[in-house]
């Protein structure tokens, strides 16, 4: 690395950091009113996704949605859309500047522009108790993008079919009907459920690291608009040595969708699209 020849490099690099995106000014869900609606909740389906495999499920907006680890430490790949526009989708990025690298109990998952509005809403997490460990690693991300066939062609050759992207298009594909080519481009970053990554402090790169989840943890969420997701249950396993492999132990994760009793959200309403006018300059 080139040394600095300036005097005050040193003061420099001490300059203290700003939040871009302070989040005081967000609106905040009412956790409470989710809390006694969840606790008049019934169950309204079920749906598996199985090792090294993606399924789709549909959230009623008021409704809940669980995912669970069933057999074994397994981490999984979520997408989610509105039900009614698959072009508002979730916005990993924007959730990540808004959240932080990491998401738990409290943290909403945003969508796309030009909605910019919170998608669900995360109302209980088994694994809040692990924060942030020594290698800076964290559950639940925000940050990686899914592992998929066009990366590892590039690093190692071949054509591997049961990376997370590719689940997750056939699964869409064969729940909506879209032909494949077109189900791809509706993919997108993900959130890494379960998943427990970091940055490496010396090189800044992306790292894994066997997932703490054990049988029985869950993370739930709370659907503020009609949802589509898909969940890839993913071909790593807990990640904890390899990204993408057929020999990894993998193990499914169930889905779960809960519906509250009547004029239990008494109040809640949908959160509306983002209210910017979208002239950009141009009167």
């Amino acid at each position: 690395m080139t040394q600095p020849s300036d005097a005050d490099a040193d003061a420099r690099r001490a300059i203290a950091p700003v939040i871009c995106y302070p989040p005081e000014t967000l609106p905040q869900p009412d956790l409470t009113l989710y809390a006694a609606a969840r606790a008049t909740a019934t169950p309204l389906c079920v749906v598996t996704a199985d090792p090294r495999e993606a399924a789709c499920f549909e959230v009623p907006a008021g409704c809940f949605f669980r995912i669970t680890s069933v057999d074994g430490p397994q981490v999984g790949d979520l997408n989610l859309w509105n039900l009614h526009d698959l072009s508002e989708r979730f916005y990993s990025g924007k959730t990540r500047a808004l959240h932080g690298t990491h998401v738990n109990t409290g943290d909403r998952l945003w969508s796309s522009f030009p909605f910019l509005r919170p998608m669900a809403t995360i109302t209980t997490d088994t694994l809040d108790w692990y924060g942030f460990d020594d290698f800076g690693g964290g559950v639940h991300d925000v940050i990686g993008t899914r592992c998929d066939p066009y990366t590892g062609n590039l690093l190692q050759g071949g054509h591997y079919h049961h990376c997370c992207h590719s689940n997750l298009t056939r699964a869409l594909s064969a729940h909506t009907g879209l032909p494949l080519r077109e189900a791809e481009m509706q993919v997108h970053d993900v959130m890494n459920v379960f998943m427990c990554t970091g940055f490496t402090r010396d090189t800044g790169q992306y790292f894994m690291k066997a997932s703490p989840v054990r049988p029985g943890d869950y993370i739930e969420f709370f659907a503020e608009i009609d949802l589509l997701g898909a969940l890839s249950a993913c071909p790593g396993g807990d990640c904890g040595s390899e990204h993408t492999s057929d020999v990894a132990p993998c193990h499914p994760l169930r889905i779960e969708v809960f519906q509250p009793a009547p004029g239990t959200l008494h109040g809640w309403q949908s959160p509306p699209k983002n209210a910017y006018d979208r002239t950009h300059g141009m009167g």
